[in-house]
């Protein structure tokens, strides 16, 4: 383990402060040790502390500077892998902390496997089931949407809306109050990622087999 994890100090909202917008090459330059240390590195003990209350969240990268796309210095991301293409996500910025669950960039075979369990009796009104209970624990629920109802499919069946989905994207802010400062960041994690394990669960028995052996059932 890289240290403990004691929350970001408030350097890390400053540095990004300076960060903001559109910084020049050399404000990149000049920040980038001071970031890393203080928005990156804390992220990292983040992650290991996750990973030591529950193995099922092991297998995490912590994106680097120049890793992502645009605007990277302004956030600093990080994922848990669950299976292929089901990525749990953690999100800091000036704004907090962020929480996600995402299936996405998925093949075609995992999205005619998606819409198959989303049209079945059993596994269709249990998928509902769990996005209802999201919304309602603050979740919103997005991704890639056909513009029509799918095709072979009655334009009222009543998981219409589900069948659309390209991909199932569900994100909740955490926010940013003075937990953020201390090790109570983490508990704050496990307990949202705790929220989406149905979903989790759901997408790797049904849409992406092979995942992770404790998410699977």
């Amino acid at each position: 383990m890289s240290g403990e994890f004691d929350g970001w100090p408030q350097g890390a909202f400053d540095v990004l402060l300076r960060l903001e917008g559109e910084p020049s090459a050399d404000v990149r330059r000049e920040c980038r040790r001071e970031r890393e240390e203080l928005v990156r590195r804390p992220m990292i003990e983040l992650l290991n502390m996750v990973a030591d209350a529950d193995s099922a969240y092991e297998d995490f990268s912590v994106w680097g500077y120049g890793d992502v796309l645009l605007r990277a210095w302004q956030r600093q991301s990080a994922i848990v892998r669950q299976a292929r293409n089901v990525e749990l996500g953690v999100r800091f910025d000036l704004d907090g902390l962020e929480v996600s669950l995402a299936w996405w960039y998925a093949p075609s075979v995992q999205i005619e496997r998606y819409r198959a369990a989303v049209a079945d009796g059993g596994s269709g009104p249990q998928l509902a089931v769990i996005v209802r209970k999201l919304e309602r624990e603050g979740f919103v629920i997005s991704g890639d949407l056909l513009k029509r109802p799918l095709r072979g499919y009655p334009a009222d069946h009543p998981r219409a809306e589900l069948l659309r989905h390209k991909s199932v994207i569900a994100t909740r802010p955490l926010g940013c109050e003075e937990w953020i400062h201390t090790s109570a960041a983490a508990d704050q994690v496990l307990a949202a990622f705790a929220q989406l394990r149905p979903l989790a669960r759901w997408l790797v028995k049904n849409v992406s087999p092979g995942g992770s052996g404790s998410w699977d059932g």
